[in-house]
């Protein structure tokens, strides 16, 4: 392309047009500098402080399921592991990890303590839980979660999740973690209380030991029955509502100001819609409804929060942002904070020409298209939260980094034995998360940037607290290099420093330092955060 088609963009003080010239493709650079591309266009960007839109709480990943047998037996290599997860530092330019500013745990139902009764085939999806047999309290247990929680917080992660799959096997039905109660709850109509104190009591503790639990969410997509593979129930909203009244109950009497994060939901239409069975779906409505009988948003520890699930919503461009458009203007009809609680390449409907198939893909084709995700429910959903879905896991069955941001791979490889330790792998889509969770910090405002945005460029711009940095995150799925055009006004463009930090096949968020004089690029197929440290 050498030439824009268009020709309007908003700027800070108005409108501005800006026309095609010669100097909109620049010449190749300098060869000599191995960090700028040799071939570029142009793309006119206009940031503008002064608009505002939804303030950041961070970016997470979760603990299912792996890691409780990572920070238990792989004591080799689990500092390593923590560290790329969790760090913050940069050493010489390089990033050692992503900042996760947000951890979610997984409360166990207490499958793994059953074994194979479980009937949870697969060891590596059952999970502890601190109930033992004769009801009471064994903090010692969940051993290999305690030591991520620990390292978490050594490294400064601020908050942490506690969530729920399945009710303890002591309260449910069946006596099991996974359910045959289909869309019902499995858990004992006389031991919702008696669940709700046990999640509380976990809360206080945990907050005891020093750690920011933010929420506590109590029930995972219950739009599904979950009657095999791993723990897990379906819920109607009212069997949810009563839980959240019996949990609001309970953190209130332990005295915490721990919150209930409420939705969870299996994808985003279920918040907004009636979709499958009307008792679990359109839930933002059942939920905030005064007078509804799943009315909830009068109870202390339910803030004006709602989230869900990024799954089976984003098989192409268009629709995915269809979709989180719904949701967002759902979500604003309510008053409600949205946040995306879960997130990976789960859904089958990516067979579209925008993108090359699973069999062909590479694993940073997998973390490019995770970037058009984020970016859609950051911009359009307007999220304030952004959570992947499993930390680290077992790469099997062709399915590469999917599923996960650190590949394992256990002593025996693939089919080996989770609790042997192996070998482990930092893949694409860690380092693609961390150009948003490494520099998009808690307390960051996401701001206007205006450009000629479509399925394969776009990105998005960030303001910190202090009003001292603006971060932008560009992601660019074409061949070709970018020059980014600065039509920037409202703020100074001349910054004590600009840095840019790209993922890319052969680059993990490798620092650049923009001579003040300089241009800054985005590479082709990468996604690159832009730092201005401003005067």
């Amino acid at each position: 392309m050498n030439c824009f088609d268009y020709k309007f963009l908003i700027l800070a003080l108005g409108f501005a047009f800006v026309g095609c010239s010669s100097e909109e493709t620049p010449e190749a650079p300098d060869s000599g500098d191995d960090d700028i591309p040799e071939v570029s266009v142009g793309k006119v960007v206009s940031i503008n402080p002064a608009e505002k839109f939804q303030t950041i709480k961070g970016f997470g990943a979760s603990d299912c399921w792996s890691p409780s047998f990572v920070g238990k037996y792989w004591t080799d290599s689990r500092a390593a592991i923590s560290e790329l997860l969790f760090s913050s530092e940069i050493v010489e330019g390089q990033p050692k990890g992503i900042g996760l500013s947000l951890w979610r745990v997984n409360l166990g139902a207490g499958s793994a303590e059953q074994g194979d009764a479980s009937g949870i085939e697969d060891k590596s999806r059952r999970a502890e839980s601190y109930m033992s047999s004769d009801g009471s309290y064994d903090w010692n247990k969940c051993e290999g979660q305690r030591y991520f929680m620990s390292r978490a917080k050594e490294f400064g992660v601020p908050d942490f999740i506690l969530f729920s799959n399945s009710p303890l096997v002591q309260y449910t039905k069946n006596g099991k973690g996974l359910s045959n109660s289909g869309m019902n709850s499995n858990l004992k109509d006389d031991c919702y209380d008696d669940y709700a104190k046990y999640m509380a009591d976990v809360a206080k503790h945990y907050t005891e030991e020093g750690y920011n639990i933010t929420h506590v969410s109590p029930v995972n997509e219950p739009q599904y029955n979950w009657d095999s593979g791993q723990e897990g129930s379906g819920w109607t909203n009212d069997q949810v509502a009563k839980l959240a009244r019996e949990l609001d109950a309970s953190l209130t009497a332990n005295g915490l100001s721990t919150d209930i994060l409420l939705g969870e939901a299996g994808d985003w239409e279920y918040l907004y819609k009636v979709k499958n069975e009307q008792e679990r779906s359109n839930v933002i409505s059942a939920f905030f409804t005064p007078g509804s009988s799943a009315y909830v948003g009068d109870l202390q520890h339910v803030n004006n929060l709602i989230c869900g699930h990024s799954y089976w919503t984003d098989g192409t461009w268009d629709g995915m942002r269809d979709v989180r458009l719904n949701v967002h203007n759902k979500a604003v009809e309510y008053n409600l904070e949205l946040w995306q609680s879960e997130w990976s390449m789960l859904g089958d409907g990516y067979s579209s020409s925008e993108f090359v198939g699973y069999d062909a893909a590479t694993e940073m084709d997998i973390a490019l298209y995770m970037s058009k995700v984020i970016h859609n429910d950051l911009t359009v959903a307007q999220v304030s939260s952004w959570s992947y879905w499993t930390s680290m896991d077992v790469s099997r069955w062709g399915h590469k980094n999917r599923f996960l941001l650190i590949s394992l791979v256990p002593k025996g490889g693939e089919s080996g034995d989770i609790a042997e330790e192996g070998s482990y792998r930092a893949t694409p889509t860690l380092w693609v998360l961390g150009n948003y969770s490494r520099f998009i910090r808690p307390g960051y405002t996401r701001i206007n940037l205006t450009m000629n945005e479509n399925m394969n460029f776009f990105g998005s711009a960030w303001i910190s607290p202090e009003g001292d940095k603006i971060v932008a995150v560009y992601s660019n799925l074409s061949d070709k290099a970018v020059k980014l055009v600065d039509e920037s006004e409202g703020w100074s463009s001349e910054s004590v420093s600009v840095k840019t930090y790209t993922s890319s096949l052969s680059k993990n968020l490798k620092e650049r330092v923009v001579p003040a004089d300089g241009d800054v690029y985005v590479d082709a197929n990468s996604v690159t955060t832009v730092v201005y440290q401003l005067n």
